[in-house]
């Protein structure tokens, strides 16, 4: 349970070997030790990596469990598993594909799979733990979305309507489950920089967008506005300007600009 000082006691991680979200477990324990429950893929070859970070980070307890996000029939026992040993103050949802573009709007397979993990499996995830949240009566979830998903464009729009699709889902969520205690937290962040979007800048020759931020960055913001009840959040913050001035221009032009 979250400690008289607002510190979470034990954090669930959704994309266990995920780089943002490990970054956002590090941010928490920076305040105090906690149980860690990290649910990755299995073999995941980064899960061990992903164990000595986090207790070098200040874990008491770091918990692993198998999570393949496309098995949703698994989903029910694996947050069981989560939930098994107590409560659990944060939840943390931060698995997801980006994939090639230009690839995924022409491959059945591909866009059907990035559609299944990135919005199927997170709103399977989302409905079994706030049905545990709401039985606790408090705890946060934070899901990483995307400003992608805030305005979708030709550029990336299999993987932004993923995003559009979870960004409605968690907001939604956050008002079903208020009334009961629980609070939600959904993340728009523009680029981050991590070794998976830098290794793809370098695959397809993209450059580094205005506004691109550090994991750590993220991190910060998503714990702050967590403890502070938010349920929106762009990072970094300005990028929310620069969204309501392209949520608002005509699409006739708006597939001119070049974002």
């Amino acid at each position: 349970m979250i400690n008289a000082v607002g510190n979470p006691q034990s954090i669930l991680l959704f994309g266990g070997t995920s780089e943002i979200g490990l970054a956002i477990v590090a941010e928490y324990l920076k305040k105090g030790p906690a149980r860690v429950i990290l649910a990755t893929l299995p073999g995941d070859p980064l899960r061990d990596t992903a164990v000595a970070q986090t207790k070098a980070a200040g874990a008491s307890q770091v918990d692993v469990i198998d999570f393949d996000a496309l098995d949703t029939d698994s989903h029910p026992k694996v947050v069981d598993q989560a939930f098994a040993d107590g409560d659990v103050d944060v939840a943390i949802v931060a698995f997801g594909l980006l994939g090639n573009a230009e690839e995924l709007w022409q491959d059945q397979r591909k866009a059907v799979q990035i559609a299944q993990i990135n919005y199927t499996a997170a709103v399977s995830v989302g409905v079994l733990t706030g049905e545990k949240l709401k039985a606790q009566g408090f705890g946060r979830i934070i899901a990483m979305s995307s400003a992608a998903g805030e305005r979708v464009r030709r550029s990336n729009f299999v993987y932004g309507s993923t995003k559009a699709g979870l960004d409605g889902f968690y907001l939604g969520l956050g008002e079903a489950l208020r009334p009961h205690g629980p609070r939600v937290l959904v993340i728009r962040p523009g680029q981050v920089r991590t070794t998976t979007t830098i290794e793809h800048w370098k695959a397809t020759g993209a450059k580094e967008a205005p506004f691109t931020v550090d994991k750590e960055e993220v991190a910060a913001l998503a714990v702050d506005a967590s403890e502070k009840g938010k349920e929106l959040i762009w990072a970094p913050g300005a990028f929310r300007y620069v969204m309501m001035i392209l949520r608002h221009i005509p699409r006739s032009i708006f597939r001119r600009l070049p974002v």
